[in-house]
């Protein structure tokens, strides 16, 4: 049953999470931290009904941040690292031979208007990825004044899903992208954060 369930979430995980165009920031205390920024992002309401295909894609994500905000226990196939310092959070599925991994972190732009933003969702099997359909890396930008973050792809490059991963930096600012070769072995490239956008 449980293997069904969570078919079915991957299943969904292509139509979940589609980028909204603004979402508001709430927050308390002098500057949003990477929880506010993930619970805006993850309960964002735009006023229509969530179909039930994005709320399954979403479940396990949102009921995990739920769980760390309300100091609740989660469940014993979830793992979740918030990392408040440093502007990071990982959340982990593992079931079976299957696990999901969301990532998500912010950058200080060098303005100091502006944030950046990304979630990044990877699906492995069998500890190699499942390769395109249920990955996701998005970008928003947050501006300070008005507390809200925009959808955007101005960040310096292209996000390629063929046999790709990218990893989100819990330390530094770097963003780590593994290609995955079909003999098992794999490369890796950085690209560097610059203030705004990242460059190779």
């Amino acid at each position: 049953m449980k293997r069904l369930a969570f078919t079915f979430i991957l299943a969904c995980c292509a139509l979940g999470l589609a980028a909204q165009d603004v979402v508001r920031v709430s927050y308390q205390g002098a500057k949003p931290t990477i929880t506010d920024f993930a619970w805006a992002y993850l309960f964002y309401d735009d006023g229509d009904e969530e179909d039930e295909c994005d709320q399954e894609a979403t479940a396990w994500v949102k009921n995990a941040l739920y769980n760390y905000r309300n100091g609740l226990p989660q469940s014993e196939d979830v793992t979740v690292t918030v990392d408040e310092k440093n502007g990071y959070i990982l959340c982990q599925f593992i079931n079976e031979d299957h696990s999901v991994k969301v990532e998500m972190c912010f950058w200080n732009e060098a303005d100091k208007k502006h944030k950046l933003f990304a979630y990044s969702s990877w699906l492995f099997i069998h500890g190699k990825p499942g390769q395109g359909q249920y990955d996701d890396l998005t970008f928003y930008r947050y501006n300070n004044a008005t507390k809200t973050m925009h959808h955007t792809r101005d960040v310096g490059f292209d996000v390629e899903y063929d046999a790709n991963t990218y990893t989100l930096p819990r330390k530094g600012k770097d963003i780590i992208v593994t290609y995955w070769n079909e003999d098992g072995t794999t490369r890796q490239k950085t690209l560097r954060w610059n203030g705004r956008r990242f460059v190779e």
